[in-house]
């Protein structure tokens, strides 16, 4: 059977004006980019294809992009010699009409500057422009805002139900005819961080986000005020900044499971799932990558439209991690980009909840 693809053309361009309901709000719209440095440039190529993506090479750089999606989601750099992978900077983007009232509420809030990081690429970095601001995370690491279109979506991915085959017919088709898994588009990333509550702070205040979910300060799911999944950032506490996982939305559960098993052909069988989660309700399945963290498959994750204003709750870390799924690995939350004696804390009511049988 031919390899399924999605359509290389989007169904609707992405949105670069606010909706009317939103007008009062200045807020940021999307994550536009993440940048990472790892060891080695050849081996991220080699995972990220083997996972769905379509990765590409540009000079020094190796840009993520999904299939039939025009945005690069995230960009890699090499490493120095000796290095490891390392969270570099995140780049949000917001309406060309919120972009001043953002820039005044950071010089309001006294968040730090910082000069443009010497990875950014120089078409983002024209600050004479006035569509390019450099500020300072909680947790030491570069921000930039830009004004782009809104890569995040305006409503939730339906899960894809395949038809039923006639009667006679399963519906399973053979492994060997199984198409190979293209994820949609990126739908969050989560990040480690030493000062979750000064975080929090950070991207409610002064980049507009909303707090969606919570586990206290151990775990914070935020959302965007123009339409995003149940978290387009999300924070674990660590003892330091890191990057924790990448999720990237798959068409149903079959994919799920699908691309776990794509990934255990192309030898990446340390991971967790497949499982669901509690707060966000997406399907899920963790791959680990070379580099100590992960690629997540989603799908069917909630989703906050933007004309609708979630209530955020506080939910006890043991009952709301995740409703199914195996045990969780011992290292699932270690922060591999913090010293070998600073280690991630592995919440444990989390791991508690491993060994909880589910309540009916």
């Amino acid at each position: 059977m031919a390899e399924t693809q999605l359509p290389r053309d989007l169904p609707h361009p992405l949105r670069t004006q606010k909706s009317p309901h939103r007008a009062a709000v200045q807020s940021i719209h999307s994550l536009d980019a993440f940048v990472f440095t790892v060891p080695d440039l050849d081996e991220a190529a080699r995972f990220y294809e083997a996972f769905g993506l379509e990765p590409k090479r540009e000079g020094d750089r190796l840009d993520l992009y999904t299939v039939g999606h025009p945005h690069a989601w995230g960009s890699l750099y090499q490493a120095p010699a000796g290095g490891v992978k390392q969270l570099q900077y995140l780049r949000f983007a917001c309406f060309a009409e919120d972009f001043d009232a953002i820039a005044a509420r950071i010089v309001r809030l006294g968040v730090p500057r910082c000069a443009p990081h010497p990875l950014a690429h120089e078409s983002d970095n024209d600050s004479s422009k006035g569509h390019s601001l450099w500020v300072v995370h909680p947790d030491g690491f570069p921000v930039q805002i830009v004004v782009a279109a809104k890569s995040a979506p305006d409503a939730g991915s339906a899960p894809v139900v395949a038809p039923r085959p006639p009667v006679g017919m399963g519906a399973s088709p053979n492994r060997a005819r199984i198409p190979k898994v293209h994820p949609r588009r990126l739908s969050h990333i989560l990040l480690f961080s030493a000062k979750v509550p000064e975080a929090v702070r950070f991207f409610e205040d002064a980049l507009g986000l909303r707090v969606t979910d919570r586990s206290g300060d151990l775990i914070v799911f935020m959302h965007g005020v123009h339409g995003s999944d149940h978290h387009l950032v999300a924070m674990a506490r660590s003892n330091g900044p890191g990057l924790h996982h990448l999720s990237w939305d798959v068409a149903n559960l079959d994919e799920v499971g699908r691309g776990m098993e794509q990934m255990y052909a192309a030898g990446h069988v340390r991971g967790w799932g497949v499982g669901r989660h509690v707060l966000g309700s997406n399907y899920f399945n963790y791959v680990r990558d070379p580099w100590g963290s992960y690629s997540e498959y989603s799908c069917d994750m909630d989703f906050v439209p933007g004309d609708f204003d979630w209530p955020s709750a506080d939910h006890p870390p043991e009952d709301s991690f995740y409703a199914w799924g195996p045990k969780v690995p011992e290292d699932f939350v270690t922060n591999f980009e913090v010293q070998a004696e600073v280690q991630a804390e592995i919440p444990a009511q989390a791991q508690a909840q491993a060994q909880t049988p589910a309540k009916g």
